[in-house]
């Protein structure tokens, strides 16, 4: 789709192009593993048709990545393996951090992280407890970051305006396709009143807002292959302001389920119990630095809450025609739906546990 070695070329890297190829399980941006004569990187193209204003999307990038990197640098100045455990952003040879080409793409690039992965799905409690830490770890590195971040995407995590999404996209039926999700839409609406609680909170003034990831699946942490730490934090583009629950809730949204988020038999999904204590005692092993009694108290329910949120999101897109998410087969997004409204059934069964479990954490 892209001259890739074209693109690569604008950018300041260490030895000469070699070769690309697509990488990641990406829903949003096209990603590249990319390699030179010296180092490998990953380049990515921006998908602006989602992020609307890559260039603020690009700001945060860089205060973010600069600010943990000052923060390692302090703290751990004489570790070199310490530079793995951020993104270090590479410039364009204009000095920008992308490169927008002829045709408008924007591009960026990173250094690769070797001897680490991703997992879509985790498989034992200690992966989960380490995706866990460092996503808390991440939160707590940028609680003092000056200023506010950029909004890349407008209410992303506002469950009420996600609902109102819905309520349109079933009013409108623009590809006729309400006929199909009757079950999935009386699950949904028979949960409203929940869906404004963090909302209120905040209002409140009970629940502060922060500098958040606000896309906290579990492959979105870099997992190192020797020690099986959590490592680095990766795909930075929803960093903005935002409630430490959306991460969290997201958290046990993918972390939780032995399957993936578009399984087709519903039958193997479900929140398994281990692995929520597991994300929970390893979030709080550095969020709990920072967040105060009622944000402790509500992390069970954001599991629930972003859980039904994102599958009211997937059956949005799917009513709407498929026009945000990637899909790879024909009702994809119905699919997704589908598997978020089954573990979000799970969480209910299993909600008094959790609740337990999180008071008995100090």
């Amino acid at each position: 789709m892209y001259d890739l070695a074209r693109v690569c070329g604008n950018f300041r890297l260490d030895g000469e192009f070699t070769a690309a190829e697509k990488y990641g399980t990406g829903h949003i941006n096209d990603t590249f593993k990319m390699r030179t004569t010296r180092q490998t990187y990953i380049l990515q193209r921006i998908n602006t048709g989602i992020f609307r204003e890559p260039e603020k999307l690009m700001d945060n990038f860089v205060r973010v990545c600069d600010h943990i990197e000052k923060k390692i640098a302090r703290e751990k100045a004489a570790d070199p393996a310490c530079r793995r455990k951020h993104l270090q952003l590479i410039a364009a040879r204009d000095g920008r951090p992308f490169y927008r080409d002829a045709e408008g793409n924007f591009f960026r690039c990173y250094v690769f992280v070797d001897q680490a992965r991703t997992y879509d799905v985790l498989e034992n409690a200690g992966q989960a407890y380490a995706a866990a830490a460092a996503f808390g770890a991440f939160q707590n590195d940028l609680a003092d970051l000056p200023g506010r971040l950029h909004e890349t995407i407008a209410d992303f995590h506002h469950t009420p305006k996600r609902l109102a999404a819905l309520e349109e996209a079933v009013k409108t039926d623009r590809c006729g396709r309400l006929g199909e999700v009757g079950p999935e839409l009386e699950f949904i609406m028979a949960r409203k009143d929940e869906y404004s609680l963090l909302i209120r909170e905040k209002d409140a003034g009970n629940l502060l807002e922060r500098t958040t990831h606000n896309d906290t699946k579990l492959n979105n942490v870099l997992i190192d292959d020797a020690t099986g730490a959590g490592i680095c934090v990766i795909d930075l583009d929803t960093v903005m302001p935002g409630l430490p629950h959306y991460d969290f809730g997201d958290m046990v949204r993918t972390g939780t389920s032995p399957a993936p988020e578009d399984e087709l038999d519903l039958g193997k999904v479900g929140m398994r119990f281990e692995m929520f204590e597991a994300l929970l005692r390893g979030y709080l092993s550095n969020a709990g630095r920072f967040l105060n009694a009622r944000e402790k108290e509500l992390l069970p329910f954001s599991g629930k809450l972003i859980t039904l949120e994102i599958g009211i999101r997937f059956l949005t897109d799917y009513l709407s025609g498929d026009v945000y998410f990637k899909i790879h087969r024909e009702k994809h997004n119905l699919d997704r739906c589908r598997t978020q409204i089954a573990l979000a059934r799970s969480i209910e069964q299993q909600f008094d546990a959790m609740r337990r479990l999180n008071d008995s954490i100090k």
